[in-house]
């Protein structure tokens, strides 16, 4: 019951406050707590599809009849948000591309493959302006195919559709992405807090392209490339040409492929700011409950495609904008273009003295002709030596240019969906591709046992078996499922040159584990994995466990030619808490890092801390370590860790940024060392509940299974 002020005040007694954006948590009141939140962002709760499996119901999808319901679409019209000439494709192809064009390659996140276009940030960026439409437009679709079909799947097909539906050939098509249900809080797009601001915020020195702050690709917050006007929307087709370069660079495209994506997507379509975008409303995440959920309303639309104000340039780039052609490269090198502005006031490029019969039809009126455009980046196509080169030869033979621009819009559509043993549908291309990772199938039909047996009758400790294999396995990436022990890549360059999985020793226990793989008819990959194994159940027998590790045999060994180096550069670890290393150190705090690489693996935070505790006892650190080894039973799978982290006869004294004496209090002895990534599960309240569950006495068995648990899970991350 409320009291007089308080009915005075006509406060509300509902929460409402924890409802909304404009509720304090905890990150806000103190913003250097660990934040957790990234481990547990797609809990099943919050999935209304929790115990159904969409890549088996896919399967049983009529691709042939949800295609033609694409097609269709594609040229009918809705008044409520116009076709531009009466033709959805370059809409439809935006749509997928800026779905899938948020992948950059050193994380492996962003990308397509979950519909995260949907939600927060990305469904309010101002490069996605009006794809809230593209995808409302595609709502009759989704609804009649149900969960048979994904909402990522369905956007990138859509884009495909587009294209094919304008005259190109694609590579093909896969189906098998599954949604998310809530935004990705795990992705770092910046911290600028406005949109499209001073982009020199991301770079030491923007002028230097390749010093764009790490692991960010884009040039602008809320932008998925570079800026359509020039850098920091200043024209200069050159300094433009190096931030696309970098930009595509950080998506694993090279010169060839930015230039096909470049003038492939520049083919057909147009940009839209006929008009004046001051009065556009708030994006969709700001707009009334009235708009239905989006974003950009523009009072003066008036139902004329003509009228659209999205970027704010306007034209289209050919003569036939929904139709494949080569008529991208016929007004850019056959006409010379002048700098201008848009009725919105965007900088961009006109031609001089074009004909009219090159002059492409208002997309709302047939009976008009339209000025074309070219923005800065098209402009770098034409000036850039290098591109320049690129595009002569792609003039020279129109048919390597479809090739080349249909294999970069698949490789870009599909680069986050995994290795191609996980495509599915009936366009599913059967050619191996190096970006896929291609890993030749692993022999099954070997004796498990007896490899076991010769592993442990091998001479190689239990911390040395655990920590290669470990290494090994810890590359994998949930974001764009890449890394992984299968393929037994560790043994390759770069990998097996890689200072955090010790060369030397890596080398010592490969010479040791490859003869015996070679003697058992098994892959190195699964005797690695393997031996890793061993060395979990020998540490659970000396704390008192017999325990049986799970493995499932079938991994293969890749080799150099199916080794991709410049790409597995990205994947190197400069940080693993599981092993107590840090490359150097970084602004970042070392439990950050942890964090990063423990959602990249798909591990919970119990998960987590049973993990870390396990591989401190088994005397898994980097070079030998004793940091954070609270025990003195190196060796056994002990809950030592815990019991210790958590005994308040000990207090903990700062000697480094990142390094601390353990200390008896009652005799000022130093018992162990630690970093800050043991002591933060002692110190952080979560981490710490979830500590203590495993420094009670009754936990001993409990650990030993939760460890086994956890240890299998990563070890087959990649077992798709």
């Amino acid at each position: 019951m409320m009291d007089g002020d308080d009915k005075a005040a006509g406060k509300c007694p509902v929460m409402h406050g924890s409802m909304t954006t404009q509720s304090v948590g905890v990150s806000e009141w103190w913003p250097k707590t660990l934040n957790l939140d990234i481990l547990h962002q797609h809990d099943a709760k919050s999935n209304p599809l929790a115990d159904f499996d969409y890549r088996e119901a896919v399967k049983t999808l009529d691709f042939d009849a949800v295609k033609a319901d694409v097609t269709a679409l594609m040229t009918d019209s809705q008044d409520w948000w116009p076709a531009d000439w009466g033709h959805y494709g370059g809409l439809m192809i935006r749509l997928a591309w800026h779905s899938a064009g948020s992948y950059r390659l050193m994380d492996g996140r962003g990308g397509g493959g979950h519909g995260n276009i949907r939600f927060a940030p990305l469904n309010s960026w101002p490069d996605n302006g009006n794809l809230d439409k593209a995808r409302r437009l595609l709502w009759p679709v989704k609804k009649k195919y149900g969960n048979k079909l994904s909402w990522a799947d369905l956007i990138l097909l859509a884009g495909n559709v587009a294209y094919e539906s304008m005259g190109l050939k694609t590579f093909g098509f896969s189906f098998g992405r599954e949604d998310i249900w809530g935004p990705e809080k795990d992705v770092y797009w910046g911290s600028e807090q406005e949109f499209v601001g001073d982009a020199a915020q991301r770079y030491e020195d923007i002028m230097k392209p390749d010093t764009l702050a790490n692991p960010l690709a884009a040039v602008h917050m809320g932008l998925i490339y570079v800026n359509p006007e020039g850098v920091n929307g200043q024209p200069n087709p050159l300094n433009t040409a190096e931030q696309v370069r970098v930009t595509f660079a950080r998506m694993a495209m090279n010169d060839e492929e930015t230039a096909a994506l470049t003038c492939g997507g520049h083919t057909v379509g147009k940009a839209h700011g006929n008009g004046d975008a001051s009065v556009l409303g708030a994006e969709p995440e700001a707009a009334g409950i009235e708009n239905q959920g989006f974003g950009w309303m523009n009072p003066n639309l008036g139902g004329k495609a003509t009228n659209a104000v999205t970027s704010g340039i306007e034209g289209a780039w050919t003569t036939h904008p929904t139709k494949w052609d080569m008529g991208y490269f016929k007004l850019l090198f056959g006409y010379e273009w002048e700098l201008t502005k848009s009725p919105a006031g965007a900088w961009q490029y006109r031609p001089i003295d074009i004909r009219e019969e090159d002059m492409p039809v208002d997309p709302t009126d047939p009976t008009k002709r339209v000025m074309p455009m070219m923005t800065d980046a098209d402009m770098a196509m034409k000036i850039d030596p290098a591109y320049n080169a690129i595009c002569q030869k792609f003039m020279a033979d129109p048919a390597y240019f479809d090739d080349c621009f249909a294999r970069a819009w698949f490789k870009l559509t599909h680069r986050d969906l995994g290795p191609r043993t996980r495509y599915i549908g009936p366009e599913a291309p059967k050619e191996d591709l190096i970006w896929q990772d291609p890993i030749p199938a692993g022999n099954t039909g070997y004796d498990v046992a007896k490899l076991k047996a010769a592993i442990a009758a091998s001479g190689l400790s239990g911390a040395d078996m655990v920590a290669t294999a470990w290494d090994s396995a810890r590359t994998f990436r949930q974001s764009d499922l890449r890394g992984g022990a299968n393929g037994a890549r560790i043994r390759l360059a770069p990998q097996k040159d890689w200072e955090g999985n010790e060369p030397a020793r890596l080398a010592r226990v490969l010479s040791v584990l490859e003869p015996i793989a070679a003697a058992h008819g098994a892959s190195v990959a699964d005797t690695i994995v393997l031996a890793g194994n061993v060395g979990v159940e020998q540490a659970a027998k000396a704390a008192g466990f017999d325990v049986s590790v799970p493995f499932k045999a079938g991994r293969g060994d890749a080799t150099a030619d199916m080794t991709d180096g410049d790409s597995f550069v990205w994947l190197e670890p400069l940080a693993d808490g599981y092993r107590n290393w840090l490359k150097k150190d970084f602004d970042v705090a070392a439990e950050e890092l942890m964090l990063d690489r423990t959602q990249l693996l798909g591990l919970t935070g119990p998960e987590m801390t049973v993990l870390m505790g396990g591989m401190r006892v088994m005397g898994a650190n980097h070079g030998g370590s004793a940091h954070g080894v609270f025990t003195d039973r190196v060796g056994a799978l002990t809950t030592d860790f815990f019991v210790n982290l958590t005994d308040m006869s000990y207090k903990w004294v700062p000697t480094g940024r990142n390094s601390y004496d353990i200390v008896a209090r009652k005799s000022g002895e130093t018992k162990w060392t630690a970093t800050r990534v043991d002591l933060v599960f002692g110190s952080n309240s979560i981490l710490r509940a979830y500590a203590e569950v495993y420094a009670q006495d009754d936990a001993g068995e409990k650990f030993v299974t939760d460890f086994v648990a956890a240890w299998a899970k990563v070890m087959h991350n990649d077992m798709f």
